[in-house]
């Protein structure tokens, strides 16, 4: 395409008087993996289900793969993947008959599905549970063969809603390597997630939602870049330590500080300066770390640390 693969503006979904998403742009390019990022209830699988033309839009504009979804939805599905947020397979069938069938959906030939199917497993390392029960298999494999389902089709478009939730380190991992593939060959990705770290690894941009609404967009790098320092220097404190105090003690040495339960966060483009300084003045830390700033900074600078239902 030469356009974006799918191009929003004022884009709003109410479900009766509640708005979960308020009025958001943004623009999707081919090639790119782009992340949706929030805390839960922000709009970010509103706005996937109507990218994927399963919910419609209540107002504003949305284009997917340069059709409209109201009135191109079945067009816009034949060259979508969907990756749910729960596996939706049939756990009774083998590995191979849930890809056979899923396959007869897009009425493709039989010949083609097998080749597909056989192809597909290979891809996520399932061949060899080719003609398992679906039921007993790890939560890893059961995520593997829901992502070789949705690339059936040859998709240009891949939508993921939060991929590895619930995966262990290495599913991950094997998981990450699997998608990485996929941009490389050309298929457009749009991922919500949870995991920082994961945003971080898959995305080239991405937008935080918080409350309906976009409140930033960029790389992840230049959202740290943008938002937070360099570096970020936790002091952690005695058990018996006036929290307060000791954070009003800290704040003239970072650019900013943020007091937690157990710890005061600063945040400084020298955390190794900021921390000798610390330490030279005699703070009775219980330990002090210099880390890089991460987007998980950004998204909680952003968002809040409060837990919303």
């Amino acid at each position: 395409m030469s356009g974006p693969m799918v191009a929003a503006r004022a884009l709003t979904k109410r479900f009766g008087a509640f708005v979960a998403v308020d009025g958001v742009d943004f623009e999707i390019e081919p090639g790119e993996a782009f992340g949706f990022l929030g805390p839960n209830g922000a709009g970010k699988t509103s706005t996937m289900r109507m990218i994927g033309c399963v919910s419609p839009r209540t107002a504003g504009e949305l284009h997917v793969l340069g059709l409209d979804p109201a009135h191109d939805g079945p067009d816009i599905r034949a060259r979508l993947g969907v990756v749910p947020q729960e596996d939706n397979l049939d756990t009774e069938l083998t590995v191979w008959d849930n890809l056979m069938i899923y396959g007869r959906y897009f009425d493709l030939p039989r010949a083609e599905i097998r080749e597909r199917a056989a192809e597909l497993l290979e891809f996520v390392n399932l061949s060899d549970r080719r003609d398992s029960r679906v039921d007993p298999l790890s939560g890893g494999m059961k995520r593997r063969l829901t992502i070789a389902r949705s690339l059936l089709n040859r998709p240009e478009l891949l939508l993921l809603d939060e991929p590895t939730t619930g995966l262990d380190p290495q599913a991950r991992h094997l998981l990450w390597d699997r998608l990485y593939q996929l941009k490389r060959s050309g298929v457009t990705l749009v991922l919500t997630t949870h995991y920082m770290d994961e945003a971080e690894q898959l995305c080239d941009r991405l937008v935080i939602m918080d409350n309906a609404r976009i409140v930033a967009e960029g790389s992840p790098r230049r959202l740290i870049a943008d938002n937070v320092t360099r570096e970020v220097v936790e002091v952690r404190l005695p058990i018996e330590a006036d929290l307060d105090f000791e954070a009003a003690r800290l704040k003239r040495f970072g650019d900013r500080i943020e007091p937690l339960a157990d710890r005061v966060l600063l945040y400084t483009d020298d955390g190794d300066a900021t921390a000798a300084a610390i330490m030279s003045e005699g703070f009775e830390a219980g330990s002090v770390l210099v880390r890089r700033a991460s987007l998980e900074d950004v998204f909680l600078i952003l968002t809040g640390r409060s837990l919303e239902d």
